[in-house]
């Protein structure tokens, strides 16, 4: 049955919608904070990520799925898991423009979120690494544990 949404449901709604060129949000992520931050650039970015994930917990893997989408993070999925660790590839339109155009760009950020919402879904400490992969344009995250 349609049921009428109320005015929160609806902005948020709306806000899931909304685009942002990729200029500006690179102009953000990459000069601005690159700059302000300075040689704490990626360890910042990393308790960034994780503090992001404080504020969005989710339940699964798949969850965590849907949010680097809905984000504009990237789509990323599992690789590899085994008994202590898995590994995620990452991978995008901007991710690909940033390997075309040769920049020195951090995903720390997208490694902090990933590691503390499998610290959260396994309840086990986390910690997650990246690692470029300019032939395939892709960034692999692996996310472990003990």
């Amino acid at each position: 049955m349609f049921t009428k949404k109320n005015q929160t449901e609806r902005s948020q709604e709306e806000f899931h919608q909304l685009t942002v060129p990729a200029f500006g949000y690179e102009l953000i992520r990459y000069t601005f904070l690159k700059d302000i931050l300075g040689k704490d650039y990626q360890s910042i970015l990393y308790w960034g990520g994780k503090n992001i994930a404080r504020k969005y917990p989710l339940k699964s893997i798949e969850e965590v799925v849907h949010f680097f989408e809905k984000s504009g993070l990237g789509q990323i999925s599992l690789m590899k898991e085994n008994k202590n660790e898995m590994v995620f590839q990452l991978t995008s339109d901007l991710i690909a423009n940033r390997f075309e155009r040769n920049v020195d760009y951090s995903y720390q950020l997208e490694a902090g979120f990933l590691a503390e919402q499998l610290q959260n879904i396994l309840e086990k400490e986390a910690e997650a690494m990246e690692l470029q992969q300019k032939k395939t344009k892709s960034v692999l995250i692996t996310v472990k544990w003990e």
